[in-house]
């Protein structure tokens, strides 16, 4: 799996999506057949591996969080269904979710972005949007919504 993600981050409109829709894709292939311990373990992988791919990404590109890079994304898609006991319209319902949180940077993902220098800080913000996607999956299954 690439930086980019299989070119997901060459999408020339919203390439944040599209990196998305990866991380959707790769959990509803195999990553949701994992324990929950083998999917965090996976997340931290990509989390890793990810802090220093976008790290000297920022440095290529010359710019902060280059829209090219997407495995932030498909890190915090799995973050967003991770351990939840949910089908093909929770996982969607996660998806358009996690958009929203990525995009909107409700407190204090935007402020923390701002703060958390290089990789780390391209990859916090959309974990970060995943933990606010998957706690409000577990909400709406608390409130009796089926996913």
């Amino acid at each position: 799996m690439g930086l980019g993600v299989y070119a997901a981050g060459y999408v020339p409109v919203a390439p944040g999506t599209a990196g998305s829709l990866v991380g959707l894709g790769v959990y509803a292939a195999g990553a949701r057949h994992l324990s929950a311990a083998g999917l965090l373990l996976l997340i931290a992988a990509l989390f890793l591996v990810g802090s220093w791919a976008a790290h000297r990404a920022e440095s290529y590109f010359a710019e902060k969080d280059p829209g090219a890079i997407v495995i932030d994304e498909v890190a915090g898609m799995l973050v967003s269904l991770w351990a939840l006991p949910i089908g093909p319209a929770g996982w969607i319902a996660g998806f358009f979710l996690f958009r929203a949180f990525d995009i909107a940077k409700p407190f204090p993902i935007r402020t923390l972005e701002r703060r958390i220098p290089g990789g780390v800080g391209v990859m916090f913000d959309d974990v970060l949007a995943g933990v606010y996607t998957n706690l409000s999956l577990r909400l709406l299954l608390a409130a009796g919504v089926p996913l």
